[in-house]
């Protein structure tokens, strides 16, 4: 699967640690920066690139990265045909139902309340959850885009 990553300098660290954690499984990872840690970055110039290219490509997903993920997310919810969901920490029933129930192709984390590890974990959940495909989530999703 091709995956898009995108990151400001929060989310540096813990995106360095997935990109390798996400070749070692087969993905066909592209990175859209930023490639290197500058606390005076934004994240919008490395965010949009990421959802622009999931928008474009119905067959890849994305993963971004911020010290929150939510300012993140809304850069990539601007991109039309993008549905990112936000995980930063507790539950991991959000991630499934982000991919069952909302068909998201994008994942925003938030790095300054994740651990590595918790990160790799629902990321993994993440990939191997399928949208439901039931109508009512369909026709949902379908009033999402109008």
């Amino acid at each position: 699967m091709k995956i898009y990553l995108g990151t400001d300098h929060a989310g540096y660290e813990l995106k360095e640690k997935l990109k390798g954690f996400l070749s070692d499984g087969g993905h066909d990872v592209v990175d859209c920066g930023t490639n290197a840690f500058d606390q005076n970055d934004d994240y919008p110039d490395f965010i949009r690139p990421a959802a622009e290219n999931v928008a474009k490509d119905s067959t890849s997903v994305g993963i971004i990265f911020g010290g929150s993920g939510q300012g993140e997310a809304i850069v990539a919810n601007r991109m039309h045909g993008v549905r990112c969901a936000v995980y930063y920490g507790g539950p991991t029933e959000i991630v499934t139902l982000s991919r069952q129930h909302n068909d998201a192709n994008m994942l925003s984390l938030g790095a300054r309340f994740l651990s590595a590890d918790e990160a790799k974990d629902a990321v993994q959940l993440w990939l191997d959850t399928n949208f439901s495909e039931d109508d009512r989530h369909k026709r949902r999703i379908s009033k999402i885009d109008m």
